[in-house]
């Protein structure tokens, strides 16, 4: 009769399945590293060749100055004008969960979540950019913070539910009001999660593109000043270049990309690494 080692048969199973979900691992995130890549590795050479003018000047003169203060006005503006609303709407379905309204807020925000953006952009076009009779900055900011409200709404739901009742409990029995208790103790202890879907929400509005096709217009000769005046943006001005025959517009599209990407990571990284301690209530 044969020995059989099921000691070593389990350690050769263990060893085939981390090995595999290695390998799945890298396959999943293999497209990401490919395009930060390939942003770097093309766009490093145009922004180093054109030097500061290339972030400060307007595009006449080689540069996406305007483009950049545009994408910042817009995303800034968006999350201003959304996260206020989206926050409370999540809080809404967190504290009526079973009541009609609390269901249906519930699930138009699933639906928003995957609703088309470009459909978002029609229907601000409809309502603020035939009265106004032009594109403007406040156009592009309430497509952006449609898009961005049900990120934010969804996570601070979930956040909220995620925490256990007995704190909710103690609140009421120390004699806390509905509101202390939902922005005073709940929403403190659900903050990294809120904070997680603004990020989420804002790194979604700062890269999309479609809705601002019929709402911002596009302004890269000046810097934007007024609300009611169109604006441009990076994803809108990547938009356009990538689409003309030109060489020199295609490494254009390559610095604007990397300037982006630059940007965001910077802003992105710290916050989200700061989300990482202990939140002390």
């Amino acid at each position: 009769m044969f020995h059989i080692d099921y000691k070593k048969i389990r350690m050769i199973k263990e060893n085939i399945f981390l090995i595999s979900i290695g390998i799945l691992t890298l396959l999943a995130t293999l497209p990401l590293f490919h395009i930060i890549f390939s942003i770097f590795s093309n766009g490093f050479s145009t922004v180093m060749e054109r030097g500061l003018p290339f972030i400060t000047e307007t595009f006449s003169n080689g540069g996406i100055g305007p483009a950049i203060v545009g994408t910042l006005l817009l995303t800034i503006s968006a999350t201003v004008i959304g996260v206020p609303l989206a926050f409370l709407a999540g809080t809404y379905a967190y504290e009526f969960p079973n009541t009609i309204i609390g269901r249906t807020t519930k699930m138009l925000l699933q639906i928003m979540l995957e609703f088309p953006t470009i459909l978002v952009g029609i229907f601000i076009t409809g309502v603020v950019v035939f009265p106004m009779g032009s594109y403007s900055l406040l156009a592009g900011a309430l497509a952006l913070a449609m898009i961005l409200m049900p990120y934010v709404a969804v996570f601070t739901e979930e956040a909220m539910a995620e925490i256990p009742k007995i704190y909710k409990e103690g609140a009421y029995a120390l004699g806390c009001t509905r509101a202390q208790v939902i922005f005073k103790v709940v929403t403190k202890m659900a903050k990294k999660g809120i904070l997680t879907g603004l990020l989420i929400g804002m790194a979604k509005v700062a890269g999309e593109t479609a809705p601002l096709v019929y709402t911002a217009g596009g302004l890269y000769e000046s810097y934007p000043t007024s609300l009611f005046g169109p604006v441009g943006a990076l994803s809108l001005l990547i938009y356009n270049l990538v689409q003309s025959p030109s060489p020199e517009d295609h490494k254009m599209a390559w610095g604007a990309a990397l300037v982006m990407v630059i940007i965001f990571l910077g802003i992105f990284i710290p916050i989200r690494y700061s989300l990482k301690k202990d939140i002390k209530i």
